[in-house]
């Protein structure tokens, strides 16, 4: 990819967020590029939560501007965010336990029959949500025994699963994970982590947020390094060690003049 030549798909420049006497975002950047999976990596207090809330909708900078696309917007709301295409996997999930698999995919945007019974009577279209949801899974390679399982019999890397699934199939420009890995085993790691892949293979650029820096180096193609409020560095996985990532995040190396 040259990104010399690319423009940023999503993009914040000089973000700003202030707590009080506490300063979280300190001119914070951020260039997210087409079809790229980019790991945001820092310490804890480095902002990066900070940085991730302003960018899914969560809360709002008090300085600097977003762009998606190229075209400044303004996000009031997690709502607004996801009305510009922009879908969070959170670490808590958000799914319903006692829902099934293809009613969590649909959970808020639910399906409606058509005609009167569907708009005077509110009647779901339980078969075509049935049947986009199986096509869903089965895009990303998901395997699941049966997509009426309520999501509580389902494993962790399973729920997680389903919720990438449920972002990527409503995300028209980027996917956000924060922790996907989070309390997952060995083999349901990489399992998600080939979602990821898969997800990108679509066409989608992912934002992954982990503290997992073998996952990260796996799977990201470029590394944003968040520091004291604001982007350090940014790393290619192929041309540093763990180590100097460690080092930039906690501020042992200088991180200024690295990019990828």
């Amino acid at each position: 990819m040259n990104q010399q030549a690319t423009t940023p798909v999503f993009e914040a420049r000089g973000l700003v967020k202030r707590y009080g006497q506490v300063t979280a975002l300190d001119g914070a950047d951020f260039e997210l590029y087409p079809g790229e999976i980019l790991a945001v990596i820092g310490d804890n207090g480095a902002g990066k939560s900070t940085l991730i809330k302003c960018l899914s909708g969560a809360i709002i900078p008090d300085e600097g501007e977003i762009l998606l696309d190229g075209q400044p917007v303004r996000f009031q709301s997690p709502m607004d965010a996801r009305r510009q295409g922009i879908e969070t996997v959170y670490q808590d999930l958000a799914v319903a336990p006692a829902l099934d698999i293809a009613e969590n995919l649909f959970l808020g945007r639910e399906l409606r029959r058509p005609g009167l019974v569907g708009s005077a009577f509110g009647m779901l279209d339980k078969p075509r949500m049935l049947a986009e949801a199986t096509a869903h899974m089965q895009d990303l390679k998901i395997g699941i025994r049966s997509m009426r399982q309520a999501v509580e019999t389902l494993s962790g890397g399973q729920r997680q699963a389903v919720a990438v699934a449920r972002a990527a199939a409503f995300a028209r420009h980027v996917v956000i994970m924060d922790e996907p890995t989070a309390a997952l085993g060995v083999k349901e790691t990489h399992m998600v982590l080939d979602l990821i892949r898969r997800v990108r293979e679509r066409g989608l650029p992912v934002i992954l947020i982990s503290h997992n820096m073998p996952n990260v180096f796996e799977v990201a193609d470029r590394v944003h390094i968040q520091r004291l409020g604001r982007r350090v560095a940014v790393i290619a996985p192929h041309s540093f060690k763990m180590s100097d990532a460690v080092a930039i995040m906690t501020g042992a190396m200088a991180g200024e003049e690295v990019a990828a």
